[in-house]
């Protein structure tokens, strides 16, 4: 007889594929600012930390968005989320094809970030609720359309735009965003049934309750390791064309190890993803983190080009698959119904260490003339990660023999 739940059914593969294209448009507003960062600099005429300014407010808004947009999905579900995101990403394009400052264009970036949020966070909630055996590995994939999209669009709007400036690349995406996001979500509007819900829920409650953490603790714990290992992440993610370009190989080199880099993450999300429905979501994080770490220390002595490029395939293979590992930990412990306010939150707190580890190295750059020292501050951040992560995984042992991943 065949199984009538929608859990891991055909139809919710079929949604995670619609996910993951809606990903792949809506996170390019993240991406976009870190390419042409050096554009805008030179522009405007800014040191080093002012020209990362826009990309701070971006993460600030990413944030933001993440939590709030997640508490809209929760209530009203993903289909109109998208739809008024993809409306405010696109009159923020706009507007910020038209800047005539670092200040305004830093303003404008929060509405990019803040839109762009509900193509992460909120959608990885959504699609979590579709799957119980293979939820780790269908988090991961959602979770890669923003790898994706660092990756795709970057190298692609650079060689669109023929030389003609970000401002034309930043014109011609508030076009894509509401040619592809609008149609993309009007297919998401189907719910997960309520029985199915319930059902889950109970072996989710029964699992949480043999941690001994309560959920607030919880989740203050994922949203301070996250703000650890993510400035950490930051540095290469948010400075490797600067480094480029400073070290004379340019920003073109420096965009395609950007791009190498995602690609790398992508690998590493699907990888951990699959590792997630083996050992548990704490786990998972807890090896990703570790490599991480590994791979910033080879930053150090890097320099010439095919080292770098090395180290920063290295580094995406290492770090891609740490933030879905949280939504996945949220899922496995936390209400389902409140999973949209939840996971945003954590992804929130992720976000915020983005932006504070961008604007760092930008600061650390400017009192030291290098990035060394940015990328000893990102192996200290990484370390707290690590070790909140330790201690969550020790507490979580009185779980004992308690089954992997749970459902909704």
């Amino acid at each position: 007889m065949t199984d009538p739940s929608p859990l891991d059914s055909r139809y919710a593969w079929t949604r995670l594929a619609i996910t993951l294209l809606i990903a792949v448009m809506g996170n390019v507003g993240m991406w976009a600012i870190v390419v042409v960062m050096p554009d805008v600099g030179t522009e405007f005429g800014v040191t080093r930390a002012e020209a990362a300014l826009p990309y701070t407010t971006t993460m600030i808004g990413f944030a933001l968005g993440n939590m709030f947009i997640g508490r809209a999905v929760d209530r009203f579900g993903i289909t109109w989320s998208l739809i008024g995101a993809a409306l405010l990403i696109a009159v923020s394009y706009a507007l910020a094809a038209l800047s005539p400052s670092i200040l305004v264009l830093a303003l404008v970036q929060l509405g990019i970030g803040f839109g762009t949020a509900s193509c992460f966070g909120p959608l990885i909630a959504d699609i979590s609720h579709w799957f119980q055996r293979r939820r780790g590995i269908a988090v991961a994939i959602a979770a890669s359309g923003n790898y994706l999209s660092g990756a795709i669009w970057p190298v692609l709007l650079g060689w669109l735009a023929a030389g003609e400036g970000w401002r034309w690349i930043y014109t011609a995406l508030a076009i894509l965003t509401i040619l592809t996001m609008v149609p993309l979500s009007l297919l998401l509007r189907r719910r997960v049934p309520e029985a199915a819900m319930q059902a889950s829920e109970v072996l989710r409650a029964g699992r949480a309750r043999a941690t001994g953490f309560s959920p607030r603790q919880l989740m203050w714990l994922l949203g301070l390791a996250g703000i650890g290992c993510c400035v950490a992440m930051s540095m290469p993610q948010v400075h490797i064309v600067s480094l480029c370009v400073d070290l004379g190989y340019g920003s073109a080199v420096g965009a395609e190890m950007l791009s190498l880099m995602l690609l790398g993450g992508v690998v590493s999300r699907l990888v951990s993803g699959a590792l997630t429905d083996r050992l548990g979501g704490v786990r998972t994080l807890l090896i990703g983190s570790t490599l991480q770490c590994i791979a910033l220390f080879l930053y150090l002595p890097a320099g010439g080009l095919v080292s770098l490029y090395t180290v920063s395939l290295i580094f995406g293979l290492s770090q891609g698959g740490i933030v879905p590992s949280y939504a996945v930990i949220v899922r496995e412990y936390l209400p389902a119904k409140e999973a949209g306010a939840r996971v945003g939150f954590v992804m929130m707190l992720t976000i915020a260490g983005m932006a504070l580890g961008g604007w760092l190295s930008g600061v650390i750059y400017d009192l030291t003339g290098s990035y060394q020292w940015a990328f000893i501050n990102g192996i200290v951040w990484n370390s707290v990660n690590i070790g909140i992560i330790i201690l969550i995984l020790l507490r979580g042992q009185r779980a004992g023999r308690a089954p992997g991943p749970v459902a909704a």
